[in-house]
């Protein structure tokens, strides 16, 4: 692991123990075990940290969907297994999503975020390319800008149960048959 990657998981390990505001650059490069130097060879300030984490959660939470999503399965299922990973991996890691959102939203970064999550909106627009050329969805489908609402819809429904209320099992089961229709629905999945 490089020093960029040890400064980025020792920040997250720090403000998921302190928060953000009582985190100290300090503290972040005494659990990476660098020099303070160094970390601002990386990165300005603990806050620009914002958008390298938010990239390793994104990363992350395409390789289980990539990792779920079987190849050989209807469009349908796929979209099954999609919803059902994202709401997995918000449950899993809810705290670190909270504090990537806190720390995008306190920061100038925000504007970073379309950046962060373009190989995840690349490969949900590959999936739906696919689909729209074995009509298996409505042909008036434009799939860059329907990857973005679609992960935005399904990444929101999953929050809505465990950023705000956690460990809701059984609303979650509800919501994700509730978003599940609703994408096939939006898509006119076909098959």
């Amino acid at each position: 692991m490089n020093k960029k990657e040890n400064i980025v998981r020792a920040a997250v390990k720090i403000f998921s123990e302190k928060g953000i505001e009582k985190t100290k650059i300090s503290d972040i490069v005494k659990e990476a075990g660098v020099a303070q130097g160094t970390f601002y060879l990386y990165f300005p300030s603990k806050l620009s940290l914002m958008p390298a984490i938010a990239e390793i959660m994104v990363e992350k939470t395409l390789t289980i969907i990539k990792g779920n999503v079987q190849k050989d399965v209807s469009f349908s299922t796929k979209i099954e297994q999609i919803i059902d990973s994202i709401f997995m991996v918000t449950r899993d890691y809810n705290e670190l999503q909270a504090l990537i959102y806190a720390g995008l939203a306190s920061t100038e970064h925000l504007k970073e975020w379309e950046a962060v999550y373009d190989p995840f909106y690349v490969w949900v627009s590959d999936l739906l390319r696919e689909a729209k050329s074995e009509g298996v969805i409505r042909e008036s489908i434009h799939v860059e800008r329907t990857a973005k609402i679609m992960i935005g819809l399904i990444e929101s429904a999953a929050e809505q149960i465990y950023l705000y209320d956690s460990d809701k099992d059984d609303q979650a089961r509800i919501q994700k048959i509730e978003v599940n229709q609703f994408v096939k629905h939006a898509l006119g999945v076909k098959d």
